[in-house]
């Protein structure tokens, strides 16, 4: 073989290596991001692999704006205003059912600490309209007649009200549900390395670019710490939903502070030393509501809860009596703390 010859097949062997390594990181999955603004002003941010690099955000977009069509209270047309407004609803989309089945679950198996039908209560307490009332025992009682979960009916096609009072919220709930509509979507056409987050609340699947497992940070629960992290979990395939105290609060007239989470057995807010509940579930929205409830229920009823139940995981953050934190971490979640494994 002459030099002139063994030139060339030197270059044609260098030309496939190039090709060869080009198609294999042409097939390799890149990281793709995407974020944007849901519900009037709550943030999103989604991370996924695809070796197609699709960006989806015009999707996701379409299907969130569906979905606050359904269940948004700020939304005049929206199913649950028309629920709210007329006292009943047929749906549109398959949110309203699935929600209400979610909720009929968790207020369950909470014996009514989560209840979507307080919708009155979020309004009166300045949660949910803005307009703050000072509420006596007496105007709490006359509002929590109007509350329960069997005072409206419904099946898969629609929604009643037994009472015409009666109003609907799911904002304890429909973030979780938000986010896996999108997390199921990307399942559709797909994508099986993803994490969904919507206003904190995450669900996360698969590996991401790294080839590691989702790590999900805990805050601090405590305002002026806003970013700072407690701790940091392993989150594959499961839904996580955080909720507090120390962020979401309003002050009355009076110069009393209350907490967003209310009572729907009392009617009151509740303060207690249970200062974040994070839990983790098959879904998101079960997530979410699970974690409204713990809010209500405090510390020892909330560990029954989770323990009684083998689909559900929590991480607990407390104060002491010396107001220490301290953190209550369910058996099957304890491997999954990113500083333990």
């Amino acid at each position: 073989m002459d030099k002139n010859t063994r030139s060339r097949v030197y270059l044609l062997v260098l030309m496939i290596a190039i090709f060869v390594v080009w198609k294999y990181r042409e097939g390799q999955p890149k990281e793709v991001y995407v974020k944007g603004i849901t519900m009037g002003t709550i943030g999103y941010n989604i991370k996924y692999l695809d070796a197609k690099n699709r960006s989806f955000k015009k999707e996701i977009d379409s299907l969130l704006r569906d979905f606050n069509q359904s269940l948004s209270t700020y939304i005049p047309d929206s199913e649950i205003s028309t629920f709210n407004q007329t006292g009943e609803v047929s749906f549109n989309s398959p949110y309203f059912y699935q929600v209400l089945e979610a909720s009929r679950q968790v207020f369950k198996a909470s014996e009514g600490a989560f209840d979507p039908t307080i919708g009155l209560l979020i309004d009166a307490w300045g949660f949910g309209d803005g307009k703050t009332l000072i509420l006596d025992s007496a105007k709490v009682d006359s509002l929590k007649s109007l509350v329960g979960f069997e005072k409206i009916a419904f099946d898969q096609n629609g929604a009643k009200k037994m009472i015409p009072e009666v109003k609907l919220n799911f904002s304890a709930i429909a973030k979780g549900q938000a986010i896996d509509v999108v997390a199921d979507w990307l399942a559709s056409v797909g994508i099986n390395n993803y994490m969904v987050e919507i206003g904190g609340e995450v669900r996360a699947k698969g590996r991401n670019l790294e080839g590691t497992i989702w790590k999900i940070g805990i805050e601090v629960p405590d305002e002026t710490r806003r970013g700072n992290l407690f701790d940091a979990i392993y989150l594959d395939d499961k839904g996580l939903a955080a909720s507090g105290n120390y962020r979401n609060f309003r002050v009355l007239d009076n110069g009393e502070k209350v907490a967003h989470t209310i009572n729907p057995v009392t009617g009151f807010p509740k303060m207690q030393t249970l200062l974040s509940a994070i839990v983790l579930a098959p879904s998101c929205m079960l997530a979410d509501g699970y974690a409204t409830a713990c809010m209500v229920l405090g510390l020892e009823e909330s560990i029954s809860l989770i323990e009684s139940d083998p689909s559900l995981e929590a991480y607990f953050i407390y104060a002491d009596e010396n107001e220490d934190l301290v953190t209550y971490v369910s058996p099957g979640l304890k491997e999954k703390i990113v500083g333990d494994s």
